[in-house]
């Protein structure tokens, strides 16, 4: 049984140092392999991958150009895909830049093994919440959150983090399914990835997170505008 960490990058020099100390120490009795997809960085992000989890099980996926998270974690989901062995293996993707609270992840894997296809880390479940962040990402998320949830029939409080733990026999299903896994380039890969797991029934749940802003060196790689356009333009394509 392999724990894949699966983690894009973008210009994540400031933070990587941190994250290697966060993730590499964690379950030193288990067979992990980190997976890191970099969206076109110029910044050191590639050089500082291999350095600072040399020795490790690693791979490190490299794009010439920005195209988006979406495609980065689609390529990190297939290249799983086409390495697992086994189908007790678990996914675990998260942000490159210290916001997901590491300290709630042997809680997500427990209730994973529980039974559970898919566990969410929320910022909007009961005992979580933001630590932060701006007054107007609150509000935009927060009512495109509502919006979607109500469009979708979609039962959980979060539908944009990328801290979540999958069950890989759950994207098995969902390429199996779709003959694809993520299609949208952006942001908004995470909802639509929640939506086709739930039209393969999976079993979903989701735990309180602090979404730490604070810990992250350097700006948020979400913009406001493209993002708020892009999850209109998915409404619309969606009810064509």
């Amino acid at each position: 049984m392999t724990y894949y960490f699966l983690i894009p990058v973008f210009n994540e020099s400031l933070n990587l140092a941190t994250l290697a100390e966060n993730i590499i120490p964690l379950y030193p009795n288990h067979h992990k392999f980190y997976i890191f997809v970099d969206d076109g960085s110029t910044d050191q992000t590639i050089p500082l991958l291999h350095s600072l989890f040399a020795g490790g099980n690693v791979k490190v996926i490299e794009k010439e150009a920005n195209i988006g998270p979406g495609d980065s974690f689609n390529r990190g989901f297939e290249w799983i895909l086409d390495h697992s062995n086994d189908d007790e293996d678990i996914i675990i993707t998260m942000e490159g830049d210290n916001t997901s609270d590491i300290s709630i992840l042997p809680h997500m894997i427990k209730i994973s093994e529980m039974g559970y296809d898919l566990v969410l880390a929320s910022a909007y479940a009961q005992g979580g919440g933001f630590e932060k962040t701006s007054l107007i990402r609150k509000i935009i998320s927060f009512f495109a959150n509502m919006l979607f949830r109500a469009f979708f029939n979609i039962k959980v409080l979060t539908l944009s983090s990328f801290y979540r733990v999958y069950k890989i026999t759950l994207i098995k299903s969902i390429k199996i399914e779709y003959n694809s896994i993520i299609r949208e380039k952006g942001f908004i890969c995470m909802l639509e990835i929640l939506i086709k797991a739930i039209h393969v029934h999976a079993k979903i749940i989701e735990v309180p997170m602090m979404l730490k802003s604070d810990q992250r060196k350097g700006k948020s790689k979400m913009k406001i505008i493209t993002n708020t356009l892009s999850y209109l333009r998915f409404l619309l394509s969606f009810k064509a």
